[in-house]
């Protein structure tokens, strides 16, 4: 829908003229899941100075911020990539990007995943780089994506941030755990 050149709506027409950013293609397409990603980040993000408070896995390109503009030719691209951790052509950008990151954050900067803990697509290349200093929320263990999504836009909402855990030697897998209940602004 957002690459169809006869879309009419405002985030299609701008793709289409390269004035739309890869988080705002990013949380059309994934929904829940990106949003919560962005405004999690946005909320908690404490970067080193020079380095930016979030980056987007675009397959192919590496990391990128989310506030780059993206054209459709760019997103389809990406689209064409097969993300697969044997694969260069999504590993290579992935590693190159992850070690620059890595080289200007410097040795004491620690890393949150907010993406997928559960394959080594996207954590095997990761954890090349990074090794221990690559964290996420222990609370993703056994949530799908829209669940860790809502997750993350709740604890942006309230201001309570999650707590982390090392990635090397965690436990990634595990039984799903109950519904979030409903979540309604304060009155």
């Amino acid at each position: 829908m957002l690459l169809n050149s006869k879309a009419e709506f405002d985030l299609a027409i701008r793709l289409r003229l390269g004035t739309a950013s890869v988080g705002e293609a990013y949380s059309f397409i994934s929904g829940l899941y990106f949003r919560g990603k962005l405004a999690y980040a946005e909320a908690f993000a404490a970067p080193p100075a020079g380095v930016p408070p979030a980056l987007v896995l675009v397959p192919g390109q590496g990391l990128v911020p989310p506030g780059v503009l993206w054209n459709a030719h760019q997103l389809r691209a990406a689209g064409a990539i097969a993300v697969e951790e044997n694969n260069e052509a999504f590993r290579g950008p992935l590693m190159r990007d992850a070690a620059l990151l890595d080289r200007q954050a410097g040795p004491d900067c620690r890393y949150m995943l907010l993406g997928s803990i559960a394959t080594s697509k996207y954590t095997g290349p990761l954890l090349d780089i990074l090794g221990d200093r690559l964290l996420f929320p222990s609370d993703f263990v056994g949530r799908g994506d829209m669940s860790r999504g809502g997750l993350m836009l709740r604890c942006a909402r309230t201001g309570e941030e999650l707590s982390y855990v090392c990635l090397v030697g965690a436990n990634r897998h595990g039984r799903r755990p109950a519904k979030l209940k409903p979540w309604s602004a304060p009155t």
